[in-house]
Order: C-alpha cells, then structure tokens, then sequence
C-alpha cells in the first residue's frame, strides 16, 4: 500500500521471516559465527535461544541457503508440544519417510537406514526443530537417541534446537545430562542496542530501495529503540505501521509525534507493559546462564499471538505438504545452491 507512495521496490518490515533481509548486528554475527562453526562439525547439537522476535529463525534460515542442497539434506520441524512416539513420526515425515502403520521400532529403523543411505550419496542429514522449548523430556531424549546414528565413526544426523529461553531451563534439567554433553555450539541471541536498532530499519528500507522517502527525523530512532526494546519483530511490527501511517496522512517526514501515536496505539491494541530497559547482547556460553533478559514489552502479546499464528501456519502448511505428496518423496533440500561443508 504504502510502497508505491514511498518509491519502495518491496515491502521492508515485513513479519514473516527473510534471509535476504538479514542484519549483522553484533550479537546475530556472533550467533551466526557459531551456528557455522558448528555446521563444519558436522555432529551433535547446536541450541540458539533468544525472546520471541529476536531473529532465531531469519539467522537459521540464513545459514541454511548457504548450504549446498547437492551435500545436505536440511529439513525443519516446528515443535507443537510433540511427545516422544509424535516426534519420530514427524521427522520421518519431514525426510519424506513413510510413516502409516510402522511402530516405534520400525519407524527408527527407517529413519537409520535413510541416514545411513544419504553417506552412500555422499550427503548428510541436518535437522532443525523449532520451538524446541515445547518438547517433553522424552521427546528430547528420542532427538538424543536419533543422534547415536553412526557408520564407522560418521554421525548420521546433526540438529538445530531453536527455541525460546525456556528452552535453556529444558537442557538444565537432570534428565538432560546425557544430550548437554553432545552440544557443541549454543548462543542466546540478545536484543539489539540502540545504534543497532537505527542500522536495522535503514538496513531493510535500503534493501527496497529507500532514498530517504520518507525521511526520518533522527531523534525517533531513540524513540522505537526505547519501544521496542531493540527485538526485530516489534520494530518491524512498529515501523510498518508507522509507515502505514505516515502514507495515510500523506507525509513524507516522520517525526516525534508520528512515533508517538503509533506507540500510543500499538500499546492500546496490546497492554500497557513498561518498556523494561534490555540488557546487551550476551556472549555464548555466559549467555546460556543469564535469566534476567527483557521480558515486558509494550508489543509482547502482539509478538506473541502472531508468533503463534505464524507457526501454526506453517505447521498445516508442512502437513498438507506431507499428505499430497508420495509417501517416499523426499524433500526438498534447504536453501539454494552455495558453499558445501
């Protein structure tokens, strides 16, 4: 709506998670450091964590096309509260793995005998389960037992656990000992600070074309900084409706009370939380231990519910993909052509 008005070749703020729009911020070039190096490691779990919109799944997802489908094979499950038995049914299924009428027993050996045909080809498996704060201990403890896989001393299968900070109280508890010793590479990704926030919209808006229409009054970057608490969902939830209402009232300047009455009404539509100041963005490892992150946004039940939305949708979206297709199909590989490891 507002693109044409702006001279934009795309919409910047979308919600839905884009690779191509992917911000090296300092914290997410940091996880992204690590989630590669745990990719050459080919084994084992790499864990990312961070609050609802802190960009886990664009940062997965940017990894993922740089991965060459000719070498791995990259498939992604979104955790709805799976239990154990639900859980080897979806990967199997997300392999494209025939699942009807196979018990437990059946369905491990299927899966091992898929892994172990992809080193045949010269390929390897890569796993990605997101909302993993959602799986049961049990359910846990099959990913574990799936990454026993071995031919010789290869490991048949590496996963991704993706999820939100529960997640990390998840892999504390007792039961959890076992897969802990088997994660090579974890990282809590952090908010972004408040020169961070400022690259992050100008980074999107030039990547539709922006020249600087409309122009921002720099004293509002401060502003959505302090709002949003430097999550990119809720500055994109922000700025695109600034954008909208900007467009509406045929201006090409934003200002201070632009910002203000979207804020105003973005915090009527969603609670009135006070903005907790964010901490930065930890480092790896000390990050895993560290409890007290933004929590209470003015925009947390908005980000949630369309979180939420999100998922669910791409969950069906995953299953009537699965129904139609042929039960031995397999997938397709992730991301695009690229550098192999």
């Amino acid at each position: 709506m507002y693109e044409s008005f702006y001279g934009l070749t795309g919409k910047p703020f979308q919600l839905n998670p884009d690779p191509s729009f992917f911000f090296g911020s300092k914290g997410h070039s940091s996880a992204y450091s690590y989630l590669k190096y745990g990719v050459f490691q080919g084994e084992g779990f790499i864990v990312v964590t961070g609050e609802i919109g802190a960009g886990k799944t664009t940062l997965v997802r940017t990894l993922l096309e740089e991965l060459d489908p000719r070498k791995v094979v990259a498939v992604q499950l979104v955790s709805t509260q799976l239990e154990a038995d639900d859980l080897l049914r979806s990967v199997a299924t997300a392999f494209g793995l025939p699942v009807r009428g196979t018990d437990k027993a059946q369905l491990l050996a299927t899966i091992e005998a898929f892994l172990t045909s992809l080193v045949t080809e010269h390929k390897r498996a890569l796993l990605v389960v997101d909302e993993a704060q959602n799986l049961s201990p049990r359910a846990m403890e099959e990913l574990r037992m799936l990454s026993n896989f071995q031919l010789g001393h290869r490991a048949l299968l590496q996963s991704f656990l993706v999820g939100q900070p529960e997640l990390r109280e998840l892999l504390r508890g007792p039961s959890m000992q076992q897969l802990r010793q088997r994660v090579i590479a974890s990282y809590h990704l952090g908010p972004m600070d408040e020169e961070e926030t400022r690259g992050y919209i100008e980074h999107r808006l030039h990547r539709v074309g922006w020249k600087d229409d409309p122009r921002f009054d720099p004293a509002v970057f401060a502003s959505i900084y302090s709002a949003t608490g430097g999550i990119p969902r809720k500055i994109n939830l922000l700025c695109n409706r600034l954008l909208l209402a900007t467009y509406l009232a045929e201006k090409h300047a934003i200002d201070q009370a632009d910002v203000d009455a979207v804020i105003g009404e973005i915090r009527a539509e969603g609670g009135v939380d006070t903005p907790v100041q964010p901490q930065a963005a930890a480092m790896p490892e000390e990050a895993v231990r560290t409890d007290n992150v933004v929590r209470s946004f003015a925009f947390s039940s908005i980000a949630a519910r369309l979180d939420r939305l999100e998922k669910t949708v791409n969950a069906m979206h995953e299953l009537l993909r699965s129904m139609a297709g042929s039960p031995d199909r397999r997938p397709k590989t992730g991301g695009k052509p690229g550098r192999g490891v």
